[in-house]
Formats: structure tokens, sequence, C-alpha cells
């Protein structure tokens, strides 16, 4: 079954525990800038939880040139570390840009899913926020609505609710 995270910009608080799991999970260490999701807020109080929706046609599996990527039963994308040569190739394929190279990795980080049970989501529904909850991945377009650019997102977002 294919899976991916939901989403609800509305009920995200910005608390950050989403990272700080991520980053545990598989850094072994809290280190928000190795987590496979990212909190995003331009519009202060407004955060946009960001992450990798696990596109139909995975262009960032397709322009790997060492085929470091692949794609796991659940719809993530695996990353064979011993592959990757951190070229960003996948970085610059992925229309939102999620891939990322942190300093002190030896290959690119992406959301992996956990292995079909996401801490952040775990996480995020043991605050009683909400914000994340693993679902059936729906097709294309709906999914690919998540891959705003999360600035504008936490913009338009603010908007909706007459912020400014």
């Amino acid at each position: 079954m294919k899976i991916w995270i939901l989403r609800d910009y509305s009920r995200c608080v910005g608390c950050r525990l989403c990272e700080i799991e991520c980053s545990l999970r598989h850094e072994g260490l809290v280190w928000p800038a190795a987590s496979r999701i990212r909190i995003y807020e331009s519009v202060f109080g407004f955060p946009i939880p960001y992450t990798c929706v696990q596109c139909d046609d995975y262009p960032c599996v397709a322009s790997c040139p060492t085929k470091a990527l692949s794609v796991a039963e659940s719809g993530a994308v695996l990353v064979d570390e011993s592959s990757c040569i951190l070229c960003g190739s996948c970085i610059n394929a992925c229309p939102g840009r999620i891939p990322r190279i942190v300093e002190g990795k030896r290959a690119v980080i992406i959301c992996d899913l956990c292995g079909g049970n996401p801490v952040c989501v775990e996480a995020c529904e043991s605050a009683g926020f909400n914000a994340l909850r693993l679902v059936r991945k729906p097709g294309g377009e709906v999914v690919k609505a998540y891959l705003r650019n999360p600035v504008k997102a936490s913009e338009d977002l603010a908007r909706k609710l007459c912020v400014f």
C-alpha cells in the first residue's frame, strides 16, 4: 500500500516536535537541520510542515545518475548512501526541491516514511495537534498541490485567516 503524509497547515503550531523526532530516528540525536520534515514560517504564527509527497513519476529517482535513489513498496524514496555522490540532480529534478544536502551527511536526505510508520506523524498526533496524518496515497495532482513553495504557503494561510 502506498502512503503519504497529509498536512493540515491550519493545525500546525510550529512546535517542531516532528523535526526533533525525525532527527532522533534517523540521526540518533536532535539535529533539526537533518530532519526529513521541515517547518517553514515566513509569516510569524503560520508554520508550514514540508516534506516529500512521493510524486507519482518520481523525478528525483529518475534523475539520479548513480541510481542511489529507489522507491519502496510504501512509495517512499530510499537513498543508498554508498551510491550517492551528492551531485544535487535529485534536488533540481524535484518540483518541491525537497531532497537536501546537509553538511555532515554523506548522502542526500529525503523522507523515507520511517518504513511505513513516520515518527513525525506519531509525535504530532501524540501532542494532539493532528497537523500530520498518515493516509493512503491519492492520485497525482492532489499530492503535487502540497509541493507549493512553503514560504508562499505560509503567506497564503495568513491571508486566508485574515491576518494581513
